[in-house]
């Protein structure tokens, strides 16, 4: 028996990711896209599993976790017999990168369950995660404010090229449209397919604005610096973008007008984590971001569909820790 069969299971808690833009879509120094992203506290999911006679597993997201638990059993050559019970899970197709947050909580609790050593970078990429981006996985493993190379032909999942860590100060206020999901899928390829390259220089900017701007910021702590760089980013990218977004730089028009209403209330800088339609709003502290929190309550004429959520980053990768 195992040593983590002995200590009867196993808990793993993953942290959300917010994908905040790609930089380079244009590929002509063979890399493709490029990407940047932080790891934060909230929306969160935690994953138990315990030894068991078959695979049972309950919860939010449990065809999905039954799954990438079989696959990641496979890759690791153990059993999949074992009960998983889903505590919390983050909400589908919204932004937060979490089917790649299932997929590696599955596999990294198989692993300690069984007592097997596992790559879960590399089994990121036999669980097709990472197909365009490196942050989510890097978020699983080592939190922080992330920047991959990019992925080249036939590559594995990008490498991370620079992580700093998120001031512990700032907040970010999540909005969430509870009606709408975003791009994924199908429709997500067919977007990659079908919109037109983008320009070398614009993706020379994003480069510059990353290099100069954006890590310089968050390495002094300048949120000045930082937001203007995430708001440009954003811009650009959402435009882009626009064609498969309904024709709207956000994809959801309630959750784009929170974010005007939070750049006019003093937001820091705002935009759309990946294909949304979370929107997130980067603000200098606890008390800011409850008293932004409250402004859009109280000022987005479509509030009953959307969410709001304080989150700060989170500087440390998963937890995998053996329950009784």
């Amino acid at each position: 028996m195992a040593a983590g069969d002995r200590a009867g299971g196993v808990r793993v808690e993953a942290p959300a990711r917010l994908h905040l833009g790609l930089i380079d879509m244009h590929g002509g120094l063979g890399r493709s896209f490029g990407s940047i992203g932080l790891a934060v506290d909230r929306p969160r999911a935690v994953v138990e599993l315990r030894p068991a006679d078959r695979l049972a597993v309950e919860g939010p997201e449990a065809d999905r976790a039954r799954r990438y638990l079989t696959d990641a059993a496979a890759a690791l050559g153990v059993s999949d017999a074992v009960s998983v019970s889903i505590l919390e899970a983050m909400p589908a197709h919204a932004g937060f990168g979490s089917g790649t947050q299932i997929a590696l909580a599955m596999a990294a609790g198989l692993a300690r369950l069984r007592g097997v050593a596992a790559d879960i970078r590399a089994l990121g990429g036999t669980l097709d995660r990472g197909a365009r981006s490196g942050i989510g996985v890097s978020a699983f493993l080592d939190g922080g404010f992330l920047v991959d190379g990019g992925r080249k032909p036939g590559g594995d999942v990008p490498p991370v090229i620079a992580r700093l860590s998120f001031p512990q100060a700032w907040r970010i206020v999540l909005i969430l449209d509870t009606a709408a999901e975003g791009v994924h899928g199908k429709e997500e390829a067919a977007a990659f397919r079908d919109l037109p390259r983008f320009p070398e220089a614009a993706a020379a900017h994003l480069c510059r604005l990353v290099m100069m701007r954006l890590l310089p910021g968050l390495a002094e702590a300048d949120i000045g610096s930082v937001g203007d760089a995430l708001t440009e980013i954003q811009a650009r990218l959402g435009d882009h973008f626009a064609p498969a977004q309904g024709g709207r730089r956000f994809a959801s028009p309630v959750v784009s007008e929170a974010l005007t209403r939070a750049a006019e209330a003093g937001a820091a800088g705002v935009g759309q984590s990946s294909w949304g339609p979370t929107g997130f709003a980067l603000v200098a502290s606890e008390d800011e971001a409850l008293a932004l929190k409250d402004h859009l309550v109280r000022n987005c004429h479509t509030n009953e569909r959307l969410n709001f959520v304080v989150a700060a980053g989170r500087n440390r990768g998963a937890t995998i820790e053996t329950v009784n």
